[in-house]
């Protein structure tokens, strides 16, 4: 429904609107996007297939704990992270204010400083926080069938570079295609780091041209746009996924039998700084920024604007985690019980929603939903005289709904994987001593599949609560969430109030990146 709703809105909104986009938002807003989404592409690149390759080949100090904390960045969203280095990195910041401290300088005009609020510092934020998608699906390709073709090159006086380049890389490419096309859907959706940061994607102009100018035709003419860039990248992604399918059945026993290389002496150490850089930029100066001023905002631990925000976030994120879970599984099960195409097909269009941007997504939400209330208290006005008010659109409901097809993939796919563990011959067994397909899912099947669920609901709820772009655009009014408190709070240059919800989103991320470090452990 909300895919239709776009594509309705933008062919029958006339060419007049798409004559202004074409002169005078999209070459400004395009170039933007393309040049974020490819210097984003290629740092996220560097450093994520260079890290996922030491950790993977090599013995150095603390390689087994930056080979967990590189995975770290992944609990920060990018807005958090915008905030965090804007205050690190600001004329006041703790970095200026040592330059100027050492060299003596009075003024900004006394010395050179990058500006954070431009093009490349979004590139340094999002990349901060966004090469963990990389590193995550070249560490699992590298330990899967890296170390046994690794082994058979250096037998044959392959030198390491040489075994990276010729063999480990190309054999990884389906792995990089998949951790890039996350970067770049994860970039596109970004809005609160672009904004704060002065960058104006495809994503703002959405954002822009329906508030700020009151061009609703407009605003979903750049959205079609923008969906058919998030087709490519799921196409490109899915394509990747079925050849490193293919590719990962290719090594088993030999892989964990290979050792890790010894490094000499210095570059151990600069193999060490450079997986710990990455850690520093995407999580530590985050973290320690907001600490530092959550630690002198204590007090707003009793301010009942904090606790609505929360009660909110939580209430939000449950009902959305138990909504995707419901669904999820019947996608999953249907999966499991009917292998017809038409199945197949309803469960892959069901899941589209996590790379559709918030931003994209909550127009196509609210607007048949705005339409069925309308139509709804007309009829009851006409007919009885009594006013129903926005009973859908003007609620909490439309949020769940956004964000429950935003993350439908999460519940689906880890469910799926719970299924894909059980063998079809469980049901048939059930089947053979008496059991009907009920008894069977509730006796067998769904004990089985716990964890995964679990799993799933905790994924999704997290998610959830670190949601921006759709969250702003839904909300009623005078409702907040953590993530829109700290926006708030962000857009009117009080990060320091933002401090204490913005680490408690970040402790909540936590929790999936540990179960992903802790699953990494053996490879």
């Amino acid at each position: 429904m909300p895919l239709l709703t776009i594509f309705y809105l933008a062919l029958t909104g006339g060419t007049d609107g798409w004559r202004h986009l074409l002169v005078n938002v999209l070459p400004r807003a395009g170039w933007q996007t393309l040049a974020l989404m490819a210097m984003t592409g290629l740092a996220t690149a560097f450093f994520g297939i260079v890290s996922a390759w030491l950790v993977s080949t090599f013995q150095f100090p603390l390689r087994r704990f930056l080979s967990f904390a590189l995975v770290l960045p992944l609990a920060i969203p990018s807005y958090l992270a915008a905030y965090a280095f804007g205050e690190f990195l600001d004329f006041a910041g703790p970095v200026q204010t040592m330059i100027r401290s050492l060299f003596g300088y009075s003024s900004i005009r006394d010395y050179w400083f990058p500006d954070i609020r431009s093009l490349p510092g979004a590139v340094l934020v999002l990349s901060s926080v966004l090469y963990p998608y990389v590193y995550l699906s070249l560490r699992a390709a590298f330990g899967l069938q890296g170390r046994q073709a690794a082994e058979a090159a250096r037998m044959l006086g392959a030198s390491p570079w040489r075994i990276f380049v010729s063999v480990q890389l190309p054999m990884a490419r389906p792995a990089i295609i998949i951790g890039l096309a996350l970067v770049m859907m994860e970039t596109l959706n970004d809005i609160g780091a672009v904004e704060y940061l002065g960058v104006r994607t495809l994503t703002f102009a959405i954002y822009e041209t329906w508030l700020n100018r009151g061009n609703l035709a407009g605003a979903t003419q750049i959205a079609s746009m923008l969906i058919i860039v998030v087709a490519g990248l799921i196409a490109i992604e899915r394509m990747a996924r079925g050849r490193q399918r293919y590719a990962g059945t290719r090594s088993t026993s030999m892989s964990r039998m290979v050792g890790l290389k010894p490094l000499s002496a210095g570059r151990r150490w600069l193999a060490t700084a450079f997986c710990a850089l990455p850690v520093l930029c995407g999580f530590a100066v985050p973290v320690l920024v907001l600490s530092s001023y959550a630690a002198r905002r204590l007090e707003a631990l009793s301010n009942p604007k904090f606790a609505r925000a929360l009660a909110h976030s939580l209430e939000i994120s449950a009902s959305v985690a138990l909504v995707t879970l419901v669904c999820g599984f019947l996608f999953a099960y249907a999966q499991r019980v009917n292998t017809s195409p038409l199945a197949r097909a309803a469960s892959r269009i069901g899941s589209l929603g996590y790379g559709i941007p918030g931003t994209v997504l909550a127009i196509g939400v609210l607007l048949p939903l705005a339409g069925f209330d309308n139509a709804l208290d007309g009829f009851l006005r006409l007919h009885l005289n009594y006013s129903t008010g926005l009973l859908l659109s003007g609620t909490a409901f439309a949020i769940i709904y956004a964000h429950g097809v935003r993350f439908m993939t999460l519940a689906e796919g880890n469910i799926d994987a719970g299924f894909q563990k059980l063998s079809p011959h469980l049901d048939m067994a059930a089947r053979t001593l008496g059991r009907n397909r009920l008894q069977t899912l509730m006796a067998v099947l769904l004990p089985n599949i716990r964890p995964a669920a679990l799993t799933a609901a905790l994924l999704v709820f997290i998610e959830s609560l670190k949601e921006l772009p759709a969250t702003i655009l839904l909300r009623p009014f005078n409702f907040n969430t953590l993530a829109t408190l700290v926006y708030e709070d962000a857009s009117r240059s009080r990060v320091q109030d933002a401090a204490l919800p913005a680490l408690i989103i970040i402790a909540a991320g936590l929790i999936p990146v540990i179960l992903v470090s802790r699953s990494l452990e053996g490879k």
